[in-house]
C-alpha cells in the first residue's frame, strides 16, 4: 500500500463536490483502493472468486445437517453454473474458479476446475491432527497457484469462497486456536444443526484445541485443526497480496482462512475488505481481530464466496468516487 497515495487521495476526497463525509464508509474504502493500486483515481474491472473445496473427517462426529457427499455434488453444481455463487458472479462481473484441494472422489475435467487434491478430506480433527505439516504446505501452495491463474486471466480484485461439509467446525477450531477463544464463543449452527449437533460441534472443537501446544506457529495450528480449503484460501489471499490487488472476504470459513493469511503475513490486512457480516457467531470475532468493517449485513450464511462477490459492485462504485470533480474543477462554490 502506497502511503503517499493514501494521503494524496484523502486530500482529493476532501475537495470533491459533496459535503464532507457524505459518502460515509465508502470514502475510506475509496482512499484505501487508491493506495493499493498506487494511483489517486483507482480503476476496478473484472473480479474473480476462487471457491476452494474439500471434505472433513470431523463429519463423522455428527456436526453437520448434510451428508459428506454433498461437497462433491455441490462442486459439480458450481461447474454446471447452477449454484448461488454462479448467479451472483454473473450479476457482479466476476469469474468463478473451483479449486479441488481435498474433495472425496474424482471430479471431471472442466475449464474452471483447478485440480490440486492434497488428500481426500482431512482426518477427524476431534481425534487426531487434521493434516500433516507437509499437507498443509501443499494446500497453501495450491491456493497460491489458483490465485495466480485468476490474476493472469485478468482479475483486478480477488475473492475466495468455500465448499466443504463440516467446514464451519474446522473454521471454528482454527478461529479459536489462532485467537485463543473458547469453543462456546465461535461455534455456530453452520448448515442448521439442532441443539445436539451444536453440542457435538463444541465438543469436537474443544478436543482439538486441547492438543495445541504453546508456541505453535500459525501453519502448525492450521495443520492440527484443518481444513484443506481454509488453508488454500489463505494461499489465495497471500498470492493476491503479493500481486498487489484488493482482496474481498466472504463469511466465516473464508475469513478464518484470511486470519491465517494475516498471521503469516501481517501486511495483508491493508488489502482486505470484508464483503459482509455472516450470522455465524465466530465471524464477528474474526472481523474484530482483523479490524474490518463489513460492507453488507444481509444475514447471509451460505458461503461459496457469495457475500464477497455481492460486495464487488460496491467496491467498484467506491473506486469511482475519486473520479468525481473537485470544487475547483467543476466551478462549484464551497460551503462554509
Amino acid at each position: 500500500m502506497r502511503r503517499d497515495i493514501l494521503e494524496e487521495a484523502q486530500k482529493r476526497m476532501e475537495d470533491l463536490t459533496k459535503p464532507p463525509r457524505s459518502l460515509g464508509y465508502l470514502e475510506e474504502v475509496a482512499v484505501r483502493l487508491a493506495a493499493i493500486q498506487g494511483r489517486v483515481k483507482p480503476e476496478l474491472g473484472r473480479g474473480a472468486v476462487v471457491v476452494a473445496a474439500a471434505d472433513h473427517g470431523v463429519v463423522a462426529e455428527g456436526v453437520s445437517a448434510y451428508p459428506q457427499e454433498v461437497t462433491r455434488q455441490m462442486v459439480l453444481n458450481f461447474l454446471r453454473g447452477g449454484a448461488a455463487i454462479n448467479q451472483f458472479a454473473l450479476a457482479a462481473d466476476c469469474e468463478v474458479y473451483v479449486l479441488d484441494v481435498g474433495v472425496m472422489g474424482d471430479l471431471p475435467d472442466h475449464p474452471r476446475l483447478l485440480k490440486a487434491k492434497v488428500r481426500e478430506g482431512t482426518r477427524n480433527l476431534a481425534l487426531e491432527p487434521a493434516l500433516t505439516r507437509e499437507e498443509a504446505e501443499r494446500a497453501l501452495e495450491a491456493g497460491r497457484r489458483a490465485a495466480r491463474r485468476a490474476l493472469a486471466e485478468g482479475a483486478t480484485l480477488l475473492a475466495a469462497g468455500d465448499m466443504g461439509i463440516g467446514n464451519t467446525t474446522a473454521a471454528a477450531a482454527l478461529t479459536a486456536g489462532l485467537l485463543g477463544l473458547p469453543p462456546e464463543r465461535v461455534v455456530g449452527r453452520g448448515t442448521g444443526v439442532g441443539e445436539e449437533g451444536l453440542r457435538r460441534k463444541r465438543e469436537a472443537v474443544g478436543r482439538a484445541l486441547a492438543r495445541l501446544r504453546p508456541g505453535m506457529d500459525p501453519l502448525g495450528v492450521a495443520a492440527e485443526l484443518g481444513g484443506l480449503e481454509l488453508i488454500a484460501i489463505a494461499g489465495v489471499y497471500l498470492e493476491g497480496y503479493a500481486q498487489g490487488v484488493p482482496l474481498v472476504l466472504d463469511g466465516f470459513p473464508v475469513t478464518a482462512g484470511a486470519l491465517l493469511a494475516w498471521k503469516l503475513e501481517p501486511g495483508i490486512r491493508d488489502h482486505f475488505f470484508a464483503g459482509h457480516l455472516s450470522r455465524e457467531p465466530g465471524h464477528r470475532y474474526l472481523l474484530e481481530a482483523l479490524g474490518l468493517r463489513p460492507l453488507l449485513d444481509l444475514d447471509l450464511a451460505l458461503g461459496e464466496g457469495t457475500g464477497a462477490v455481492l460486495a464487488m459492485p460496491l467496491l467498484r462504485a467506491a473506486a469511482r468516487i475519486l473520479h468525481m470533480a473537485t470544487f475547483a474543477e467543476a466551478g462549484v462554490s464551497r460551503g462554509g
